[in-house]
């Protein structure tokens, strides 16, 4: 039995305990009885997977069906794929131990673009054909993804049967349903796939073609089979109804974000023109209140857990934050739970709300503020002025704070070397108001953190237009900015160049990148995520092999009449809107987030009505 083999190595590898499963919450079914076989499968770690929410909440969602089973299954560390490999020990799911290469689906959800070949590698331990074209046409092995990658799956194409755009807790049922129906019926593999493309926020990548002009650009994606010319993606519309799980799997051994998390909102108000996420999750939805502290209450009497996090992109932006937190608090206090609370802003930081913090959490206080000029931040449509961010810090080290930590990105559209300095100039002043303040805390100097990233233009949004700097510029201004920085009270850290331009290549491409992907992943290119493991070298190797010209996708300015790869996928916002916005941005003018006022990007047209219902949880 494949138990006996995995058992007799696990102690010759580092953290055994990933690899057996058996925890508290895990879901045991008799296979026997079960129509149709799900691997949830995430291509990262352990310690890494088991942190994300979105498996949490799938995972449960479908084995609430007593005649469907979800299992979890990770990729392994290199010390135990090397045995798997050398012991003919397949990928297998953690629930059962069997083998993933049996179950109906084997779904991945890709949450960002550098754990492709992680994808590629699984498939391979699994015993898997890589290529979707040499799995044959009988109904098994449905090779499927999601998540925030997939709103450009092109890069991804040859490898998957089918898309999930947008959110999955409906789809993926509905998927299964049509499987389960469609298997007893006998259908193959191509029949079921026509009929799966008609289900709303299902993309299958083998009915849609490409043609190219003669620069490389594409003039034109069409469909076939009877698939729809645009594939719009999936949204809950009441989300304060939407199921959420009463129990998590609690891991034998620590993870990355070893807590409860409970999903409060979804989608942002806000529009910063870099950030992805912020338009793919649109419209803004609550829950509220009373669902959130039921949620939370359920999920620590049930795990045991004695820490919960606010899980949004905007957390302070919930029309109910005051009341919400003080609900929250009463209880957590209690409990002796730990809150903790991610995705603060700056715009709406007070005194009030740094009082409730100081009661969940006694760690520094990190904000996001992106640019160091004001300009910057206006061309970006952060809407914080300087202003803002000294009034948060004034805040923070009056209410005895001496530790921030501030985000910051290089290479944004418009930068110039003024506003790198900026940084510095802006961490400066921090530490300046720091010791101005009578009643800063005694005994200890201020700690001012500056981690900067490299800009990635990415799809749907204002800047998918716009080139990436290349790696010299970025290596330049991260020169001056350490030399911009004179204070021992300023700690500053920055990303890997190599790492952001293989991320916007693979985030910008298109189907001609599939072959790349493999012969990075055959040169040995894995876990490209961890500085330990990248291999940028092998992959400007796969490119040059590949006939692929990285600046073509990375550093070439896209004109606003260009096809895009992702043309003929739907997120609700327009590329209109788009356009409309990067050249607003490069005015340097600034739009006014959804509260105060309707910008047009085309959700409330697609959905049929207004973003903000009455009662701000649905649609």
């Amino acid at each position: 039995m494949l138990i006996d083999k995995i058992e007799k190595h696990l102690m010759s590898v580092q953290k055994p305990s990933r690899y057996i499963g058996g925890e508290v919450g895990s879901i045991i079914k008799d296979a026997s009885k079960i129509d149709v076989r799900f691997a949830f499968c995430f291509p990262d770690t352990y310690d890494i997977g088991m942190s994300h929410i979105g498996m949490k909440i799938l995972y449960s969602v479908i084995n609430e069906r007593e005649n469907y089973w979800c299992e979890r299954c990770f990729a392994p560390g290199e010390d135990f794929e090397e045995i798997m490999r050398e012991n003919d020990i397949p990928l297998y799911a953690l629930e059962s131990l069997d083998p993933i290469k049996e179950f109906d689906f084997i779904g991945f959800t890709m949450q960002y673009e550098l754990s492709y070949t992680n994808v590629l590698n699984m498939l391979d331990l699994a015993g898997i054909p890589v290529f979707s074209k040499d799995r044959g046409d009988k109904l098994e092995q449905i090779v499927v993804a999601g998540g925030p990658c997939v709103c450009n799956p092109e890069p991804l194409a040859d490898f998957f049967d089918i898309f999930i755009l947008g959110e999955g807790e409906e789809v993926n049922l509905e998927l299964m349903d049509l499987y389960h129906e469609m298997k007893n019926q006998g259908a193959t593999k191509t029949e079921f796939l026509r009929k799966a493309s008609h289900i709303g926020g299902i993309y299958v990548p083998r009915f849609y073609h490409y043609s190219y002009n003669e620069d490389g650009t594409i003039s034109k994606i069409e469909s076939s089979d009877g698939a729809p010319s645009v594939v719009k993606k999936r949204i809950i519309k009441d989300f304060d109804k939407v199921y959420y799980p009463e129990n998590f799997v609690v891991p034998f051994t620590e993870i990355v974000h070893d807590r409860v998390s409970v999903e409060v909102l979804r989608g942002c108000i806000r529009g910063c023109r870099f950030c992805q996420a912020g338009f793919i999750y649109r419209p803004f939805r609550e829950k509220t209140t009373e669902t959130i502290y039921k949620e939370t209450k359920c999920l620590c009497e049930n795990t045991g857990y004695d820490e919960v996090s606010l899980a949004s992109l905007s957390t302070s932006d919930h029309s109910e934050i005051d009341a919400m937190l003080t609900k929250l608090i009463d209880y957590t206090a209690e409990e002796r739970v730990n809150l903790s609370l991610p995705s603060l802003r700056m715009d709406n930081f007070s005194e009030a709300l740094l009082e409730k913090i100081k009661k969940v959490r006694k760690s520094g206080l990190t904000f996001a503020a992106e640019g160091g000029t004001q300009r910057l931040r206006d061309v970006i449509n952060k809407n914080v002025s300087e202003e803002e961010i000294m009034n948060t810090c004034r805040i923070a080290f009056e209410g005895g704070y001496a530790t921030v930590k501030l985000y910051f990105m290089m290479g944004l559209p418009t930068e110039t070397d003024e506003d790198i300095i900026g940084i510095a100039d802006l961490a400066n002043r921090i530490v300046d108001l720091f010791y101005s303040i009578e009643n800063r805390p005694k005994g200890r100097g201020v700690q001012v953190s500056i981690s900067v990233a490299t800009f990635v233009p990415k799809p749907f949004t204002p800047f998918q237009f716009e080139p990436q700097d290349t790696r010299e510029m970025i290596e330049h201004k991260q020169k001056l900015l350490m030399d911009s920085v004179k204070s021992k009270r300023i700690k500053v850290s920055y990303h890997d160049a190599n790492v952001s331009q293989l991320e916007v290549i693979l985030a910008k491409g298109d189907r001609r990148l599939c072959k790349s992907i493999y012969t990075a992943w055959k040169k040995g290119c894995k876990f490209d995520s961890w500085d330990e493991h990248f291999k940028y070298d092998k992959w400007l190797e796969a490119f040059e092999e590949c006939g692929i010209d990285t600046s073509y996708y990375a550093n070439r300015k896209i004109g606003y009449d260009e096809i895009l790869p992702w043309e003929h996928i739907d997120y609700y916002v327009s590329k209109d809107f788009f356009i409309r916005e990067n050249k607003t941005a490069h005015q340097a003018v600034t739009t006014p987030h959804c509260r105060n006022k309707c910008s047009g990007c085309g959700v409330n047209k697609e959905i049929g009505g207004p973003c903000f219902a009455q009662t701000k949880n649905s649609i």
